[in-house]
């Protein structure tokens, strides 16, 4: 009996000396792998910050040790989430201004700015997420209050969706804005008698860049802590990914050596902003690519939002008599920048809300890759569209959306569209048909961080109160397969990533997300709810 013990031992140890050595085991887990097949597995193995191997606990656990093992307790794990557009850099900006999300009148966002002031004194106060349409009086605010409140600090508080400011008198004058002055490509609102008789303090669009001039730059010290709070908001959610809609060569030469120094993990797809300087200077060098940093496209704003009726539209806004918006860029610059882009490496992301907007860029997207096959331009948002204008998408182009947009605006997009033309606005199911993928993201800090937030809005298309009962224009539905394609797979191929992240699979970096409910399977109303209890980068926890 003693010689069989021996012997057992022997071929144990045997047998742990044949296995492959990992850095990291996963085994017992609900693994989406979200590769070709969408296929499932139990465990997978990691060594150097790869993907080892996938398959069953069994597999793994006869043919692969690791000091590091893992049991799921058959938890739910994706690939690392992949946030397609938002605002990271200005995630992290945010952390240090006044918080105006979720205000729900005018006088709670006035109560915040005082309440910021007395415990964090500036000499120059910024603040961030007021939106009008979730007051009782849905009308724009004006400067009265804070010219009283703050006559000698200049304000400047910017609407949620980043395209309309409200600021004070003080920062008018400091900006040399009066009522004789003139911008293209947006308004300096108006309005005559009451309280306010020429500027209200509101500016939309391109305006806003007069006030952009005056605001002081955050240090270096700032902009690090910014970077880092960021990074620290995304892995909490499980993103490993995010694509920056539009940031400087300075906040990108920033990122670039905080990441090569190991104090920023996140990954990042940089859209360059779309200045003259920074654009020759990226098009000169060419696509920079290192393991945490992506930088081969630039970001352009074609109008404005649909919030604050900046969006451009073929028809006037339904709620504004002779109002059709504007767009931003000049539609002559938006050709001359594509022609110019088409000649590069890079690829060109531009914004358009309006069913105007989209198709200027879509028809010069259509004109200048004649002859150009996979470069995979995108239109972020591609919010409203005129029906005839989806079959632009069957080229190639790539539609970056944000469903949380649909059922944060759901309350009024009808107003300002009228209830045919809101018909074809936020068609994300219409949008697949005609691309062959969606890329899913968030627009944060618009919208919220939360990635399930994003999948909930793409499969119940209700918002977290279960409103409306049958969901929103439910023809435009994505599955849950498909909304986790649109945050992993797809969206990494939106990036020309494809073969590095966005599906568990063998050769691939190890980025993956360890969740406490399973979002592919528990009721809709629980998703929302759902946390990222771990968060992986190149298989080490952050």
């Amino acid at each position: 009996m003693k010689k069989l013990l021996f012997l057992s031992l022997i071929l144990l140890c045997s047998c742990e000396l044949f296995k492959e050595e990992a850095d990291l085991i996963v085994i017992n887990a609900t693994v989406y792998t979200v590769d070709e097949n969408f296929s499932t597995a139990e465990a997978f193995a990691v060594k150097d910050g790869k993907f080892l191997a996938v398959g069953t606990t069994d597999d793994i656990r006869s043919t692969y040790t690791a000091d590091q093992i893992i049991d799921a307790d058959k938890r739910a794990i994706t690939p690392g989430l992949i946030d397609a557009h938002c605002h990271f850099y200005g995630l992290g900006l945010n952390q240090q201004e006044v918080d105006l999300v979720g205000t729900k009148s005018f006088d709670e966002v006035l109560q915040r700015v005082i309440d910021f002031q007395a415990t964090t004194p500036k000499q120059f106060i910024t603040g961030r997420g007021w939106d009008q349409n979730d007051w009782e009086v849905k009308e724009f605010p004006t400067k009265y209050e804070l010219d009283s409140l703050f006559p000698n600090t200049p304000v400047v508080l910017q609407r949620i969706d980043g395209h309309a400011y409200l600021v004070n008198q003080k920062a008018l004058d400091m900006a040399g804005i009066d009522w004789k002055t003139t911008v293209d490509g947006g308004e300096i609102v108006k309005q005559w008698g009451g309280k306010i008789n020429g500027i209200t303090g509101v500016l939309v669009d391109n305006p806003m860049s007069l006030i952009d001039k005056i605001i002081p730059v955050p240090t270096k010290e700032e902009k690090i802590a910014a970077l880092k709070l960021a990074e620290r908001i995304c892995l909490n959610h499980g993103l490993t990914t995010v694509n920056d809609a539009g940031i400087d060569r300075e906040t990108i030469e920033l990122i670039d050596s905080l990441q090569q120094a190991g104090e920023l993990s996140i990954r990042i797809y940089a859209m360059v902003s779309n200045n003259p300087e920074d654009v020759d200077y990226f098009i000169e060098k060419g696509p920079i690519k290192t393991e945490k940093l992506n930088v081969r496209s630039i970001k352009v704003y074609g109008d404005g939002a649909l919030g604050s009726r900046g969006a451009a539209l073929k028809e006037p806004y339904s709620d504004k008599a002779d109002h059709y918006g504007a767009m931003v860029t000049p539609i002559s610059e938006i050709m001359a920048l594509a022609q110019k882009l088409a000649e590069s490496e890079y690829q060109m992301n531009t914004h358009a809300i309006g069913d105007s907007a989209n198709a200027v860029v879509l028809r010069v997207y259509h004109d200048v890759l004649q002859n150009k096959p996979d470069r995979r331009w995108k239109v972020e948002h591609a919010q409203v569209i005129d029906h005839p204008d989806f079959d632009y998408f069957e080229e190639g182009i790539i539609p970056s959306v944000q469903p949380t947009h649909a059922t944060s605006d759901m309350y009024w997009a009808a107003d300002r569209l009228g209830e045919e033309r809101v018909k074809d606005a936020y068609a994300y199911k219409t949008l697949l048909n005609k691309a062959g993928i969606v890329a899913l993201g968030t627009d944060f800090p618009v919208e919220q961080v939360s990635p399930f937030l994003t999948f909930y809005a793409a499969v119940a298309r209700k918002d977290t109160k279960g409103f409306p009962e049958g969901g929103f224009q439910m023809d435009d539905v994505l599955s849950r397969e498909e909304a986790l394609k649109g945050m992993t797979i797809w969206a990494a191929y939106s990036n020309f990533e494809e073969d590095e992240k966005g599906s568990i699979e063998v050769g691939k970096y190890a980025d993956f997300t360890i969740y406490d409910k399973d979002m592919m399977k528990v009721p809709l109303e629980e998703i929302p709810k759902i946390k990222a209890q771990q968060t992986f980068v190149n298989g080490e926890v952050r």
